[in-house]
């Protein structure tokens, strides 16, 4: 609850040198931290009042400061979810920020699961209320996040050219089929039913992509329509947000990076301003010299100074686990940047679960300026090592029969096989005597190069060669097979709606290759194990291998791939997600959850090592073990 008489003072006066709670200065007096120990507001199942004020948010007339972390239930393995919500707690924060990926609960158009494992985000909002914190929830439908295709779900790009966050009456349709069936789930959660959902976010950072003021309002009213009618709040980076004037009546104002609220006072007329996402940490993509670390500290004193609401994005990050984590890229496409599939983000709670020492410095800093004790910290999980594990050859890709589609040209895995992640395999025959340079079509995003089972090399959106391949010509027909390997949908910025694997012509000498077959590789259950079913036919990379590991006691681990290439794993049938020798990630986490204490089967994708390597149990992400 926000302190009233610092509200009169103006800026918070910063006691440096101690870690004692409760003193304040006002109009030169001393006041003890009395009148801040009455209890702070908890959703009690009782019916709130959450309202928007020029001078900030009032919770049943009362002035109220969010003190939000964010946290994403489909990062958190889901018997972890009440132990994470504990660790945002004993912060000292109020309120949990969460995005729903709409791609995680729409797997089909119409086809919706809000149940199963992580997606069902209904438990996790019951988890936050039986703890003691509200919710401000930003449901999309695009939510950026660094996920794939910013929560989009790519069936979106199976048919047509559809303008997704636009008007385009395609996109209404399938955004407007989705508010309605999460707004039927979360009204029994908002604050004035009793539940813990303060407030709704509209769109994402959307001055960032485009400036349809009738989108914008689009969305609000599709929401309202559906029952969400209580407070909102946009949020978006200042200077787009000056630039594109998306700002919506009625709504609070959030400013994403921006931390001083002053600055854009003139930008709001009747309602609040706040800081919709304080980074504490910050991503990192596939190629980049180390992960990424972030010194918030001064930041921090800044938004506290102003006794500003905030959402520290995150509070914890988690994991991109399978295929979820998504890319960046310029306007125009180039530069393509893929996120690596930690989500630690430098975030006070590691992707493990564990304090680290940022979250102990700004704990004590929430606690200086609220002058209020936190909870205690709840222990650390546990993470634990195990001994390197030799892994064997598994099988192939090339036993995947597959259904093929036949096409003149290559076409997107999205369009030509309606597969929306994973690879997929392009095969034509080169005439008698063709020869020359190979051009593709611009490729997304590592396509591997094969004639007649010899490998001739990688094109890599993220690398662009200089030069093309040259095949020579041939006095008798050859096979050539192109494997694509593809990374997440680029999820922020104009340049989204990639489609992956190739689309379009392939040139050899100047002349076009035609009468493709198209085999989609989604790399589900399905496929993983037919794959396996026999061992590769000689002469065949094997591409898959398999370890077996013991755990020394429950807790999680960190898999050490530093021995491989380039590819995918999973744990008892669980996928982790990428790894790629170039870093700068080497460790992938794997909770506790997906373990046994014995016979845990790792299966590994591999398609560009040559033999088998060592696997081994780690117990941090990077660094020295």
């Amino acid at each position: 609850m926000q302190r009233l008489g610092t509200q009169r003072a103006g800026r918070r006066a910063v006691l440096s040198g101690s870690m004692a709670i409760g003193l304040f200065t006002l109009g030169g007096r001393l006041l003890a931290a009395e009148r801040e120990q009455a209890p702070e507001p908890v959703p009690d199942g009782r019916p709130h009042a959450f309202t928007l004020h020029r001078d900030g948010f009032r919770l049943d007339g009362t002035p109220f400061q969010i003190r939000s972390g964010e946290m994403h239930p489909v990062r958190i393995p889901r018997s972890e979810w009440p132990a994470r919500i504990a660790m945002a707690k004993a912060m000292g924060l109020n309120t949990i920020a969460l995005y729903l990926m709409w791609n995680t609960l729409e797997h089909a158009p119409g086809q919706f699961d809000l149940t199963t494992d992580r997606r069902d985000f209904r438990t996790f909002l019951t988890l936050c209320q039986q703890a003691g914190l509200w919710v401000s929830l930003r449901p999309g439908p695009y939510v950026c996040g660094e996920w794939d295709f910013g929560g989009l779900p790519a069936w979106l790009l199976y048919d047509g050219d559809i303008r997704v966050r636009s008007m385009d009456p395609a996109f209404l349709a399938a955004a407007g089929r989705y508010i309605a069936t999460i707004a039927q789930a979360v009204r029994p959660f908002m604050a004035d039913r009793g539940g813990p959902i303060l407030m709704t976010q509209i769109e994402n950072e959307y001055a960032s992509f485009g400036g349809d003021p009738a989108y914008m309002a689009w969305t609000r009213d599709t929401w309202r329509q559906y029952g969400v009618t209580r407070a909102c709040t946009t949020a978006d980076g200042l200077v787009q947000l000056r630039e594109k004037r998306t700002i919506l009546p009625s709504c609070a104002i959030g400013l994403d990076g921006d931390y001083e609220l002053d600055k854009a006072r003139d930008l709001a007329s009747e309602t609040p301003l706040w800081i919709s996402e304080a980074y504490p940490g910050w991503l990192t993509h596939w190629g980049e010299k180390s992960m990424a670390t972030v010194d918030f500290v001064p930041d921090f004193h800044k938004i506290l100074d102003q006794n500003a609401s905030f959402n520290l994005y995150v509070v914890h990050g988690g994991t991109n686990f399978g295929f979820g984590a998504g890319a960046n890229a310029r306007h125009d496409g180039s530069q393509f940047q893929p996120v690596i599939t930690s989500y630690d983000y430098d975030a006070p709670i590691d992707e493990a679960g564990r304090a680290t020492p940022k979250y102990h410095i700004l704990r004590a800093m929430i606690a200086r300026a609220t002058g209020r004790p936190a909870p205690a910290v709840p222990s650390d999980p546990p993470v634990l090592g195990f001994a390197p594990v030799m892994a064997r050859a598994a099988g192939s890709l090339w036993n995947i029969p597959g259904e093929p589609v036949r096409m003149r040209d290559p076409v997107s895995m999205e369009r030509a096989l309606r597969q929306p992640s994973g690879m997929a395999l392009y095969r034509c025959v080169i005439p008698t005597g063709r020869g020359g340079p190979i051009h593709l079509p611009p490729v997304h995003d590592d396509a591997r190069l094969f004639l007649d089972g010899t490998d001739l090399g990688t094109l890599s959106r993220l690398f662009p060669a200089k030069t093309s391949p040259v095949i020579a010509p041939s006095p008798h027909p050859r096979r050539l097979d192109i494997l694509v390997d593809s990374f997440g949908h680029i999820g922020f910025g104009p340049a989204m709606g990639d489609r992956k694997g190739l689309d379009g012509p392939v040139t050899l000498g100047g002349m076009p290759l035609e009468n493709w077959t198209i085999l989609g590789l989604p790399l589900d259950a399905t496929q993983r194990a037919q794959a396996t079913r026999r061992p590769p036919a000689p002469g065949q990379p094997p591409g898959l291998y398999r370890a077996t590991f013991d755990m020394p006691g429950i807790g999680g681990t960190y898999l050490d791939l530093s021995e491989w290439k380039k590819g995918y794993v999973w744990v008892n049938g669980h996928a982790l997600g990428r790894f790629w020798s170039i870093g700068p990630q080497q460790h992938l986490f794997c909770p506790a959850e997906f373990l046994h204490l014995t016979g845990n089967d790792l299966l590994v994708l591999d398609c560009h090592a040559t033999t088998a390597a060592h696997v081994r149990g780690l117990t941090t992400l990077s660094g020295p073990q």
